[in-house]
């Protein structure tokens, strides 16, 4: 019986260890994706709005490229020299990107077909 008892007790030991084990891998992975994710994202505040006009030509080549017949609406930049663009689509709907001084694309985005 006590043979029984211990086995029983190092079973549920070993369950709980790797429970707890699985659950601090997953929020570390959970951690690691956030920061992924945020690090490839523009930050959305302290953006200052600016006249489409004042748009590096970069931005405004790689918009033309992935964007055809797209018009901004609204511009804005922070102080890191980042881009916040609303932007009209040739079918009409409204879509916010974000992009460097480079125009390289901060934000995942869909490509207009």
């Amino acid at each position: 019986m006590k043979k029984l008892f211990f086995a029983t007790a190092i079973a549920i030991g070993s369950l709980t260890a790797v429970n707890a084990q699985s659950t601090a891998i997953a929020q570390a992975d959970n951690a690691e994706v956030k920061q992924s994710v945020e690090a490839k994202q523009a930050p959305v505040q302290d953006f200052t709005e600016i006249k489409a006009s004042e748009l590096p030509k970069a931005i405004v080549a790689s918009l033309d490229k992935d964007f055809k017949g797209a018009t901004v609406a609204k511009a804005y930049k922070n102080a890191k020299n980042q881009y916040k663009l609303v932007i009209s689509t040739a079918d009409g709907q409204k879509k916010t990107v974000y992009a460097n001084s480079e125009g390289q694309w901060l934000e995942t985005k869909k490509k207009m077909k």
